[in-house]
């Protein structure tokens, strides 16, 4: 995305209780033994699993202690995910555990975007002469889930302050923290980087299509009525077979809608639940209000399409790659990971076999931010050049 003069590599590190213990400092301490001080010239990046959630304060501040500044970000998920750089691939789901990374990066490359109170616009004004002075182009963001203002918030960064946005939400059944020099609970957090950060990121459908694109001729607020001018059950029948319309109860997690990204040049949809069907009137409900007009189309979720997809994106962002990757990030949905690919770490396993080893963290997350937008069931790579 952008040229960089880094040379430096990342330095990463994981940790989880099922080699290390459940105690948070014994996972924190073992880590920073991996990967050393983060240094004045380094952006930090740290996961925990939202069993640490109570913890994540004592776990910013031994970071901060350790390094002798606040430059980290991060947040909780369900699970986390490394490589060292060296080999070691892991990924921890539903058990305590940490994932570290330091990238090089020059001080005047990046700011922290807080996630403390008062809004983001307030936020936003503090480090506006920064800004404007050096026109950052890439935000590593972190958001919650909860907050009904984030998409909008997000259109907003994109548009008004030219951000291409990368990241995740927070995924926690216990608060939902964001670490950027502090730890809080904003709607939106992270780092904002300069063009002096060189940037290569790829996204990955965890569902195919199984039919063309349908346009809503009859809807209400989510409740889709009919698709082509036909009722909309029947259309997605049709779709998915006789079997599975026999005991459409089989289509949960299984079965999806997707809205089509306008303007997408590489076929991009957003996957939205199906969340109630009427049979008596043929109606369906999705995850998302639609209007009359707009296209829509179906998708199955299964392993063998997911990792096709997964190689496809790999592939394409190895093609596009000029210089070594010095580090990366990837968020990947709760619902990806060992749900979906199986155990022993597969998904990232997938990255390494195509890219090679290299220092990588991330977390598994309640929704991936890409662009301006916040996907279902994706896995979104951002590799640091």
């Amino acid at each position: 995305m952008s040229d960089g003069r880094q040379t430096r590599v990342c330095r990463a590190a994981h940790a989880g209780a099922s080699r290390i213990g459940t105690h948070w400092a014994d996972l924190t301490r073992h880590c920073l033994a991996r990967i050393g001080p983060l240094q004045r010239d380094e952006l930090g990046f740290v996961y925990a699993s939202d069993h640490l959630a109570p913890h994540l304060p004592a776990i910013v501040d031994q970071l901060r202690l350790a390094s002798g500044h606040d430059s980290w970000i991060g947040t909780l998920g369900l699970g986390v995910l490394g490589n060292d750089g060296a080999g070691d691939v892991a990924e921890y789901f539903d058990e305590p555990a940490i994932s570290l990374m330091a990238l090089p990066v020059a001080p005047d490359s990046f700011r922290l975007l807080d996630p403390n109170p008062g809004g983001s616009s307030s936020r936003l004004r503090a480090i506006s002469d920064w800004m404007a002075a050096r026109h950052p182009c890439v935000g590593i963001v972190h958001g919650n889930p909860t907050n009904g203002h984030l998409p909008a918030l997000m259109r907003q960064l994109s548009s008004s302050a030219g951000l291409f946005l990368l990241g995740g939400l927070t995924a926690s059944r216990h608060g939902y923290l964001q670490v950027a020099g502090e730890t809080g609970e904003a709607a939106l957090s992270g780092a904002l980087l300069t063009d002096a950060v060189s940037v290569a990121t790829g996204l990955s459908q965890g569902c195919s299509p199984i039919g063309p694109q349908h346009v809503v001729t009859e809807v209400e607020d989510s409740i889709i009525k009919s698709l082509d001018g036909e009722p909309a059950l029947a259309v997605l029948k049709r779709e998915i077979g006789e079997v599975l319309s026999r005991d459409l109860n089989r289509i949960a997690g299984f079965i999806f809608a997707a809205l089509p990204v306008p303007g997408s040049d590489t076929g991009d949809f957003l996957v939205r639940n199906i969340t109630g069907i009427d049979s008596n009137r043929q109606w369906l409900a999705i995850g998302a209000d639609l209007a009359e007009g707009q296209s829509i189309m179906f998708t199955r979720r299964d392993r063998a399409g997911a990792e096709a997809d997964l190689a496809r994106m790999l592939q394409r962002l190895k093609a596009r790659l000029d210089r070594p990757v010095k580090g990366g990030l990837y968020v990947s949905c709760v619902a990806r990971g060992p749900s979906l690919f199986g155990p022993h770490a597969v998904e990232t396993g997938i990255i390494r076999q195509h890219l090679g080893d290299f220092p990588l963290t991330g977390f598994f997350a309640n929704g991936e931010i890409s662009h301006d937008r916040c996907y279902a069931y994706t896995g979104v790579l951002t590799l640091f050049l």
